[in-house]
């Protein structure tokens, strides 16, 4: 496995590569990998010649400064699962060499950027659009691998790549959870064992309530949701809403759509913690 920090010498060895007719697989990240990101790459390994996962924690897509801060960096760690799931190059870059100027563009995702974490995380998307397209301008990918628990990230990537004309293949990877149903985050380390404990109620709750489609109003089962979680110790529910999974505009009326998806944020003290289920 080869450890690169530079944009040129990445770019170097991917264009021998390209030359070589190689196919090339990626798999942004901002680190602090757990078995979640490891099932994304070993995909990425498996369906591509050369696989390169990139390690960078994006300043630009953090709507809180002290978020930024917490946000765990291990790249020693990080680099040795990478090595073990037979990765080909680790992308580790520094602010500097991702933004040699200041990022300004102003991306439009128009709807699918204003709801939920859109509403919450405000410019948290544009930050989102200014990495990948550049960390995708300097990998230049046939395939980029997503995970489904950024449920409405990835749609954003999709819009990202339409917009942009790339040819780029994006694709998803089903959340990965934990044995009790808790969806695997970088954010969980950062939970108390309490908390730990009654965040497995998210999950739960979702699934519980999977059943419950066309049983009752779409408005009524969101007030159950939120107040099932809520009555949890140390768990406050963001958001929780039903959204068409193509739009992420919110259904009123089950017949609304053929892909009806729940979406949630839900604070566990000060950790953040986000899922979503189909119905």
């Amino acid at each position: 496995m080869n450890l690169i920090h530079t944009v040129a010498e990445l770019q170097g060895s991917l264009q021998q590569k390209r030359e070589e007719g190689k196919s090339i697989g990626f798999v942004p990240t901002m680190g602090a990998l757990h078995p979640g990101h490891i099932e994304l790459v070993k995909q990425c390994v498996a369906e591509n010649d050369v696989s390169v996962v990139s390690i960078f924690v994006n300043p630009t897509q953090f709507n809180n400064p002290e978020d930024l801060l917490k946000y765990p960096r291990t790249l020693e760690a990080d680099s040795k699962l990478l090595q073990e799931a037979g990765v080909d190059i680790v992308f580790a870059p520094s602010v500097e060499e991702i933004y040699p100027e200041p990022d300004t563009r102003q991306f439009d995702f128009g709807d699918l950027e204003t709801v939920m974490e859109g509403q919450f995380r405000p410019g948290h998307f544009n930050g989102v659009a200014q990495v990948v397209s550049r960390l995708f301008d300097v990998v230049k990918p046939d395939r980029a691998y997503f995970g489904e628990k950024d449920f409405q990230q990835l749609a954003i990537i999709r819009q990202l790549v339409k917009q942009l004309g790339l040819n780029i293949r994006i694709i998803p990877h089903p959340i990965v959870r934990e044995p009790d149903g808790l969806a695997l985050s970088s954010r969980n380390t950062r939970l108390t064992p309490e908390q730990r404990k009654n965040a497995v109620a998210i999950s739960q709750t979702l699934r519980k309530n999977q059943k419950e489609q066309n049983r009752q109003p779409v408005s009524e089962l969101k007030k159950k949701v939120t107040a099932e979680i809520n009555a949890v110790p140390e768990l406050q529910v963001e958001y929780f809403d039903i959204v068409d999974g193509h739009t992420l505009q919110s259904i009123t009326n089950w017949s609304d759509t053929n892909y009806p998806v729940g979406c949630i944020a839900v604070y566990a003290g000060d950790v953040r913690l986000i899922d979503n289920i189909r119905f």
